[in-house]
């Protein structure tokens, strides 16, 4: 006779991904099957995919919060069963129609509040704070109640909905505050303190779970780059002693890549870990934090990159001279600091070092033209030709692109315009990224159809 209690095996994959498995029902949730993925994050601690066994694994539904490419990529959704239930939230309708594309024939819209029931599972999708964005997931089985909050964040009013859906026996949380703005003008910010945000201490009271995973991140950037000393400023340590002097009744829960849990209504125990994530290396590591780390210029850090072929650097150099004032016109800046002409200055900076500089007038209708003046500059901007090229024709996203903002010192009416102006004005992220989506997904769409 099973006396066991019902249970859910609960399997990290990587960064937000996981399995739930319940009375042989197998679901999982932001499948990202690379390492490293979205271009330059590499697996911490380190690990491997077995991709043929990858290939023979059979899931009941797969969940996908956001259309972000480290929770929503093709090349690893590529290596599933196109008979596999796809769920995801997202507002526009270009990714459902790429991942039919790639074959897959159930692809689902996830609404909010609206619970999806595969096996003994619901799974229902909860408000984030950027509701145009992220989701969150509230899973339930063998009486059980799981919030996987992935890497969103959460305003009052949803965390009152989600207070009333307790009791919690486990919540995984998104438990790093990453630098994604700040390293982009590194010498305009200050280090950020290696703590947690008060709001989630608060917020994890509201939910008193029995158990809390440090969930999302996982990763560090390319071995050489200053971001890993400088991106991340909280510990697994330093989680560990915050949340659990706030939540003493709470158990604080780390799962490294394909470590699996089973979870009942009497604990937690050990279960047999996922036999397709291999570990590499020394497991128990920690994050290092050393504020803005005396970031490298520009140029040491393009020396990194494969130099580009001709043709390469021609498409960089017409987007520069054509392509990037015409698009200037049709994108708008958040802020009013380009309510005023600026003139701004773009570097392109080649793998052995050499620099190409470009000026534009900046108009306040939306004007960008080359300028040849000696007048004082407004705006600054660097990044390696590799990275220009790679967010012009393969889907490059910001965070891979170590541009560099406003890294110098300005005259003093521009110095004080700029307190109020926003990074992500820069007019280069702006004609890249502002009027465009899933640049990444469709690349990969690309490379995998051309097959």
């Amino acid at each position: 006779m099973n006396t066991m209690n019902p249970a859910i095996t609960i399997s990290r994959i990587l960064h937000a991904g996981y399995v739930f498995e319940c009375e042989g029902t197998r679901i999982a949730f932001d499948t990202i099957f690379e390492n490293p993925f979205s271009r330059n994050c590499h697996a911490f601690p380190g690990m491997r995919f077995d991709e043929a066994a990858i290939r023979r694994q059979r899931f009941d539904a797969v969940f996908i919060s956001h259309f972000h490419d480290d929770h929503c990529s093709l090349e690893s959704l590529d290596l599933l069963d196109r008979a596999t239930p796809i769920y995801l939230y997202c507002i526009f309708d270009e990714l459902f129609a790429m991942l039919r594309q790639l074959g897959f024939a159930k692809v689902q819209p996830l609404r909010l509040n609206e619970p999806v029931t595969v096996g003994p599972f619901q799974v229902t999708p909860r408000e984030a704070m950027d509701a145009d964005v992220d989701s969150m997931f509230q899973v339930r089985a063998a009486g059980l109640n799981v919030l996987n909050v992935v890497d969103s964040w959460i305003d009052d009013t949803t965390l009152g909905q989600l207070a009333e859906e307790g009791p919690w026996d486990m919540v995984l949380w998104p438990f790093q505050t990453m630098r994604e703005l700040e390293v982009l003008a590194p010498s305009r910010h200050a280090a950020a303190p290696p703590t947690l945000p008060e709001e989630w201490i608060d917020q994890l009271k509201a939910l008193a779970p029995r158990y809390v995973v440090p969930s999302s991140c996982q990763f560090l950037q390319e071995p050489w780059s200053w971001y890993n000393r400088a991106f991340f400023p909280i510990s697994y340590a330093q989680f560990a002693r915050e949340v659990g002097a706030a939540l003493p009744q709470a158990r604080i829960v780390r799962l490294d890549p394909g470590v699996s849990v089973r979870l009942d209504a009497a604990g937690l125990q050990p279960a047999a870990p996922l036999p397709w994530v291999i570990p590499v290396g020394e497991q128990d590591v920690d994050y290092v934090y050393e504020g803005n780390a005396a970031a490298p210029p520009t140029s040491e850090i393009a020396r990194h990159f494969a130099p580009l072929t001709a043709v390469q650097r021609e498409r960089v150099l017409d987007y520069c001279r054509s392509g990037l004032p015409e698009k200037y016109g049709e994108v708008e800046a958040a802020s009013d600091y380009f309510e005023q002409p600026r003139i701004w200055q773009l570097s392109v900076v080649d793998s052995d070092g050499a620099v190409t500089r470009w000026r534009y007038r900046l108009a306040p209708e939306g004007k960008a033209t080359i300028d040849e003046s000696e007048e004082p500059l407004g705006w600054t901007t660097e990044i390696p030709a590799t990275k220009l090229y790679g967010a012009l024709e393969q889907g490059e996203s910001l965070t891979t692109m170590y541009l560099r903002i406003n890294d110098t010192v300005f005259d003093p009416d521009t110095e004080r315009d700029l307190l109020e102006a926003d990074v992500v004005d820069d007019p280069l992220i702006r004609t890249l990224f502002s009027d465009t989506f899933g640049a990444y997904q469709a690349a990969q769409l690309r490379r995998l159809l051309a097959r």
